[in-house]
């Protein structure tokens, strides 16, 4: 298995400009997903793996409801600088030594980083591998180097504020009283 992800992990160096945008709609149109994988070429581009791939990698983040980003290595630095000091002032904390204290809170901060990264999550049609090991492994079957640019979820009817009818007042309102 490692011989087969040396070839991949060579090519990580490359290019990849050609690709793929995939969708997932799930079942009752509220939740959608874009994801955009490259490649190298538009001929693997065209082939019935690496599609798969693509809609798979958009099932996969309409399945993983808190991932923000693709890799650990997107996060923004002023929000785990940010969340740094949250947690180190928690209460928890304040009775542990500063040297100890340094390394939980680093801890915590990458477990919460991983959680939020698409790479990093278990792959949901073969939860013994990861996202990035399913990458990987094309990578190297197709022998192109193949990477997730970017995804965005829609949720239906995210961000808006419902209005909200109280139906007694109403009638109250038209009666008169």
């Amino acid at each position: 298995k490692k011989k087969g992800m040396a070839p991949a992990d060579k090519k990580a160096s490359r290019i990849a400009a050609d690709g793929a945008i995939g969708q997932y709609i799930h079942a009752g149109s509220r939740l959608g997903v874009l994801v955009e994988v490259n490649c190298e070429t538009d001929f693997v581009a065209r082939g019935d793996k690496f599609k798969e791939l693509v809609q798979n990698l958009a099932m996969q983040v309409a399945a993983c409801i808190d991932v923000e980003y693709v890799s650990p290595d997107d996060v923004d630095p002023a929000m785990v600088e940010a969340e740094r000091e949250v947690q180190m002032k928690m209460e928890d904390m304040l009775s542990k030594p500063e040297n100890i204290r340094a390394k939980i809170v680093q801890g915590r901060l990458d477990k919460m980083v991983n959680e939020k990264a698409l790479l990093k999550q278990d792959y949901i049609k073969d939860p013994s591998k990861t996202v990035d090991d399913l990458v990987k492994e094309i990578s190297a079957e197709l022998g192109e180097k193949i990477s997730i640019r970017r995804f965005q979820k829609y949720n239906l009817g995210e961000g808006l504020e419902k209005k909200v009818d109280d139906f007694a007042a109403e009638v109250a309102a038209q009666t008169g009283q």
